[in-house]
C-alpha cells in the first residue's frame, strides 16, 4: 500500500502511520502542524518508507502533490477538540467541507481508494439507546456552535457517500467514539490526557457538570487496527460503520480511576458546565455505539480495557518529551 495519511502528525492520525509503517507499507503524511505536532512523528520520520509534507488539505497544489504517487487515503485533518472548534468554527467549516471535497476529488483524479475520519459527534444529542449508523441525527439550535463539529462532518461524510455512489469511489465512512490514549493532547479538551495532567501535576481534577455524563473510551491502537481493516474490505465501500469500544464509564469515574492509578493526591472537583463551556453548551449525557457493523464486515471489536488505556496515557505523560524531528530533505513546504 502507498498511502496518504492526511492529518497524519495528529493523535490518531500519527498512530495510523506507524501501524501502516509496521505493516510494511509506504506512507505519506500531509498536516499544517495547527493541531498536529512534531513530537508525534519522531517514530515515523527514521523510516526511509516515510515522507512528511507540510500544508493544508485546503492548497490544492499541496494536496496534489502529496498525493501523486498513492493508491491509498486515509483522509483525518480536521480541527480537533471543542475548543478549537470554538474559537475558529468558520475554519472548522472550511476545513471539514471544502478540505474534504478537495481531498476527494483528488482521489478520485488519481484513482485511489479512500477512508473517512468522522466520528459519533455527528449523531447529536444521545442520551438513549446504543447509536446505529442508519439512527435519525438530533441537533440543537443552528444558532449553537456546539454543532459546528456534527454538522460539518455530517455534510462531509453525505460527500464521501455520493462519490462512492455516483462515482464507483472505493471510500468508507469511519466513526470513531471517544478514542483515546497515548499523544492525545490536553490542550485540545480531552478529558482523559487532561484528567491525567491535572493529576500528575498535582491540580485538582476538573470534571465539568455533575460527572453522571458517560462515555465509552477507545483505545487507539483498536481504532487504528479497524481503520487499516475497513480500507480493504470492499463490502465496507460506501458505509458509514462505527468504531468504539461499547463498555459507557462516566467521567466521574474516570477522574477517580486516573486519580488511583497515577497515586495522585489530587482531589476531584465539579464545576458547571456553563462555567467551564460557556451558557449555551449543550452537553450530551451519554453516548454509546452499536458496533455490531463492524463485528460483521471486519470482525473488529474494541479489546483494550480502561484501565491500560489509562495507564499507557499516563506512561506517555511521565515520560521526557522526545527530541523534535529533523525533518531535513523530507520536509515539503
Amino acid at each position: 500500500m502507498r498511502a496518504l495519511v492526511t492529518g497524519g502528525a495528529g493523535f490518531i492520525g500519527s498512530h495510523l502511520a506507524d501501524s501502516l509503517l509496521a505493516h510494511g507499507h509506504d506512507v505519506v503524511v500531509l498536516d499544517d502542524l495547527s493541531t498536529g505536532s512534531r513530537t508525534n512523528l519522531v517514530h515515523v520520520l527514521r523510516d526511509p518508507r516515510a515522507r512528511f509534507v507540510h500544508g493544508s488539505v485546503l492548497d490544492d497544489r499541496v494536496l496534489r502533490a502529496a498525493m501523486a504517487d498513492r493508491d491509498t487515503v486515509f483522509h483525518l485533518a480536521a480541527p480537533v477538540g471543542a475548543r478549537i472548534v470554538g474559537i475558529d468554527p468558520v475554519r472548522t467549516v472550511h476545513v471539514n467541507v471544502t478540505g474534504t471535497e478537495r481531498v476527494l476529488a483528488a482521489a478520485l483524479e488519481r484513482g485511489c481508494r479512500l477512508l473517512f475520519a468522522s466520528g459519533g459527534e455527528v449523531y447529536g444529542r444521545s442520551d438513549g439507546e446504543a447509536l446505529r449508523e442508519d439512527d435519525d441525527r438530533i441537533l440543537g439550535s443552528a444558532q449553537e456552535g456546539r454543532w459546528c463539529t456534527a454538522v460539518t462532518k455530517g455534510l462531509a461524510e453525505y460527500l464521501v457517500t455520493r462519490y462512492a455512489h455516483e462515482y464507483g469511489m472505493p471510500a468508507v465512512i469511519a466513526r470513531l467514539f471517544d478514542v483515546t490514549g497515548p499523544r492525545q493532547s490536553a490542550d485540545h479538551g480531552h478529558v482523559l490526557p487532561a484528567f491525567v495532567e491535572q493529576a500528575l501535576h498535582g491540580r485538582p481534577i476538573t470534571v465539568h457538570g455533575d460527572g453522571s455524563q458517560s462515555r465509552c473510551f477507545c483505545s487507539v491502537h483498536d481504532a487504528v487496527a479497524a481503520l487499516l481493516a475497513l480500507v480493504d474490505q470492499p463490502l465496507a465501500h460506501g458505509r458509514a460503520v462505527n468504531i468504539g469500544a461499547t463498555r459507557p464509564t462516566t467521567v466521574l469515574e474516570l477522574a477517580r480511576r486516573v486519580s488511583f492509578r497515577t497515586g495522585s493526591a489530587s482531589g476531584i472537583v465539579t464545576v458547571e458546565h456553563r462555567v467551564a463551556r460557556g451558557p449555551h453548551y449543550a452537553p450530551t449525557g451519554h453516548r454509546v455505539p452499536d458496533t455490531a457493523l463492524a463485528a460483521s464486515l471486519i470482525g473488529w471489536q474494541a479489546t483494550t480495557d480502561l484501565d491500560t488505556i489509562i495507564d499507557e496515557t499516563i506512561a506517555h505523560h511521565s515520560a521526557p518529551a522526545p527530541p523534535l524531528p529533523l525533518f531535513g530533505g523530507d520536509l515539503t513546504v
